[in-house]
């Protein structure tokens, strides 16, 4: 609308100062976050409420991976962001929440033990990428979608490691890869191998254990990704992941 002032259009004599700004959230989050454990980043809706089934779910699965010892990092904001912090934080584990200042997204939520927050957007996604050794996506909008897009053509262009991307709801997510293996893939836009990168799960329990096995096996390494993993897997007590996560992003 007319009047409007976006960031973009302010860059002008001001940009010297807007640098040492980004420089200022980059630091101070490399500084933070590199003390935690290694993390799973969750995404998705801000709309969900206490008690809808995505919301509940999502709680189950950041409580039992902080049980397992990963740090969560969501959006800090209300719904499935606040459903992972509180998830997490109950279960008296690590619970990052990265923060951002949008007009009527609501108000960040209370379960955070690393609380931080961002001017920039693209500040606040290096840090949900840099510091996770495995992306849920849980039912959401653009948004959510935006981050699991960017997660996949970082891995397809090999900017981070194969690390595991997972789409909690098979009826939420299966109609999404109907689409890219259909239409876009016979396209000829994107390649199996690029499918492959994202695993639709239901189970809070098969993807905990799942992204744990990955941890301790580094299935990031491997070609194949988590889909490296035997099936069925073996039947054996998960190991604790270690206290380094690796350094995602590519020098």
């Amino acid at each position: 609308m007319k009047g409007e002032r976006y960031d973009v259009d302010e860059m002008t004599s001001r940009d010297m100062w807007r640098i040492f700004r980004i420089m200022s959230e980059l630091v101070e989050g490399f500084d933070e976050l590199s003390k935690i454990p290694p993390a799973v980043s969750i995404f998705g809706s801000k709309n969900s409420q206490p008690g809808d089934k995505e919301y509940e779910l999502c709680r189950t699965i950041a409580a039992k991976l902080a049980e397992r010892n990963f740090a969560v990092i969501t959006g800090g904001g209300p719904g499935i962001m606040e459903a992972g912090n509180k998830g997490a934080f109950e279960a008296g584990g690590v619970s990052v929440g990265l923060g951002i200042d949008i007009p009527g997204e609501g108000k960040d939520n209370r379960y955070q033990t690393v609380p931080l927050n961002f001017h920039y957007f693209f500040v606040r996604k290096v840090m949900f990428v840099k510091y996770a050794v495995a992306f849920i996506m849980m039912p959401g909008g653009l948004g959510s979608l935006d981050e699991l897009f960017e997660a996949a053509t970082l891995m397809q262009t090999g900017k981070i490691k194969r690390f595991p991307l997972y789409l909690v709801g098979s009826d939420f997510w299966n109609p999404l890869l109907a689409w890219l293996s259909g239409p876009v893939l016979e396209k000829g836009f994107v390649k199996q191998q690029d499918l492959d990168l994202m695993t639709v799960i239901d189970d809070p329990d098969e993807l905990v254990e799942a992204i744990s096995w990955c941890q301790t096996e580094k299935c990031y390494d491997m070609d194949m990704g988590i889909k490296s993993r035997p099936v069925p897997p073996q039947s054996k007590a998960p190991s604790q992941p270690e206290e380094e996560p690796p350094d995602n992003l590519i020098k």
